[in-house]
């Protein structure tokens, strides 16, 4: 009994620590939380320099008829972003269409079905399209897709003319598809390096016990790792649509750079990013095209924070579901 109020050494206690010793913990969490609370006020000063930087293009057209309005004539001096949006939409949802399937095939064929010795280099060759320049992918799209592709377009569009937004338009070359599937690319390999991760996570316990109970593989898929990874494979397409909806280069030389909302997904069109890449140059002796420009910018920087808050949202969601749901089992 007489040993445990005795100090170890010095004046350290043996059920304790001195308060210097505590020291450096206190350093780390309160320059943690600085850093932290640095990020976010980087992101309301960039948001606050862009509005500032933006307003003469809101005070002309205002906030809601800028990003609203459909009409970008630079030689009118007229500066409407929902053409913009549009296209920047469009292609971000072909590419989910697209890609997300791709990835979460990839990724369920590397954790479950692939040989163990082919594991590692198809993971790698997966991360490896990351490595990839954007630009590459613009030129690869330019001079390979979009001559390769146009004649099964325009069959396409020729046979579902009936479907609306597809069919009854003619090819020109660079359009809203050739884009979306440059992005599709684009964002298979982080989709398909969080699905794997969160696939990683899912118990053997689970697997097993459907495998135990006559399931086919398939099914064990269906019933067991889909459901789990519900959340995270969805956290990892919003991501995948933050990373599209960013996207400049590649866009910009498959898209068409149209600035009108276009009749048909093979019609060509123009995005928020592709616009600020091809005009900045040219606007600085216009204040108005360069606050158009910058009200633009900031358009995609708050539809940007949206989406990766969505994909937090639904993150958080889908690890209380996993805990909820092992704490029931636990119970049971």
């Amino acid at each position: 009994m007489e040993s445990a109020t005795v100090s170890a050494r010095g004046d350290r206690p043996v059920f304790g620590r001195s308060p210097l010793s505590r020291l450096p913990d206190q350093i780390l969490k309160w320059g943690l939380t600085a850093i932290a609370a640095l990020i976010l006020f980087l992101i309301g000063f960039f948001f606050i320099r862009l509005y500032i930087e933006a307003h003469p293009a809101f005070a002309r057209f205002g906030v809601f008829g800028f990003t609203f309005d459909n009409n970008w004539n630079v030689a009118k001096n007229i500066y409407g972003a929902l053409p913009l949006v549009v296209g920047t939409l469009v292609t971000s949802a072909v590419a989910l269409l697209i890609g997300v399937p791709v990835a979460i095939a990839a990724a369920l064929y590397v954790t479950e079905l692939c040989p163990g010795r082919l594991k590692g280099p198809l993971t790698i060759l997966l991360d490896l399209l990351a490595a990839v320049p954007s630009v590459v992918y613009g030129l690869w799209g330019v001079f390979v897709l979009v001559p390769r592709l146009k004649p099964a377009e325009q069959w396409f569009t020729d046979t579902f003319s009936f479907v609306p937004f597809i069919g009854g338009a003619h090819v020109a070359g660079p359009n809203y598809f050739i884009g979306g599937l440059i992005l599709a690319i684009m964002i298979l390999p982080i989709v398909s390096a969080i699905t794997r991760e969160v696939m990683a996570t899912v118990p053997s316990d689970h697997k097993e016990a459907a495998l135990a109970l006559g399931a086919t593989r398939w099914e064990m898929i269906r019933m067991a790792i889909l459901p789990y990874s519900r959340a995270g494979i969805t956290g990892a397409a919003m991501l995948g649509l933050g990373r599209a909806i960013g996207e400049t280069i590649a866009v910009t030389l498959v898209v068409g750079n149209a600035p009108n909302i276009g009749k048909h997904l093979f019609d060509q069109g123009y995005t928020l990013a592709a616009v600020i890449a091809n005009e900045f140059g040219e606007a600085a002796s216009n204040p108005v095209h360069r606050a158009a420009l910058i009200a633009a910018g900031l358009v995609l920087f708050v539809l940007t924070l949206v989406v990766n808050a969505i994909a937090r949202f639904f993150v958080i969601r889908g690890s209380r579901g996993r805990r909820d749901t092992g704490n029931v089992a636990v119970t049971a």
